[in-house]
């Protein structure tokens, strides 16, 4: 069924807030994904605070040209069945929720990514991002190569303390 003028328009407003919002935007092909498995990859990438859209790719690009960040994307490789993913909280959620649907349904393919200042992302480093740890996991390792020095510290300083205390406890063993 034919869009409407109006709701051509709809849309093109929609994106382009999706893509001003978004930290990172995902491009993927999804052709042959059976349509149970497109709904759990949107429920899983909504864990993630992603969303998803099957969107006309001449609607996108026109709301790429609309944008003054992102109208210089050059955008020759956006053809054919493409999923687009946004996230406006995390720049690595979408990258890796579709990196993860993408071993169990290897029809998922990686076209490019856009970031939120204007640079365009070839599949190869979408793929880099999606395989970076999550924040909580780069938080636990920050604070868990913080806390190493002291705890060695501490080590050594106990390590001091029971020496001095295994000299005294023989010296009073020897004068008993």
């Amino acid at each position: 069924m034919a869009l409407t003028r109006e709701k051509k328009e709809t849309v093109v407003a929609e994106i382009e807030k999706l893509l001003a919002d978004s930290k990172l935007t995902v491009v993927a092909k999804y052709q042959g994904t059976p349509v149970k498995a497109m709904q759990q990859l949107r429920s899983r990438a909504a864990t993630d605070g992603s969303t998803l859209h099957v969107i006309k790719n001449r609607l996108f690009k026109k709301a790429l040209g609309s944008s003054e960040v992102l109208k210089d994307i050059d955008t020759k490789d956006l053809h054919g069945q493409l999923l687009y993913a946004f996230n406006a909280d995390d720049e690595v959620a979408p990258a890796r929720s579709l990196a993860d649907f993408a071993k169990t349904n290897p029809q998922i393919e990686f076209v490019a990514a856009i970031t939120a200042d204007g640079r365009l992302l070839e599949p190869d480093m979408v793929k880099d991002l999606a395989s970076l740890p999550t924040k909580d996991v780069l938080r636990a390792q920050l604070i868990g190569a913080i806390g190493a020095p002291v705890s060695i510290f501490v080590s050594v300083m106990a390590g001091n303390v029971r020496g001095v205390l295994n000299v005294l406890t023989a010296r009073a063993d020897a004068l008993k």
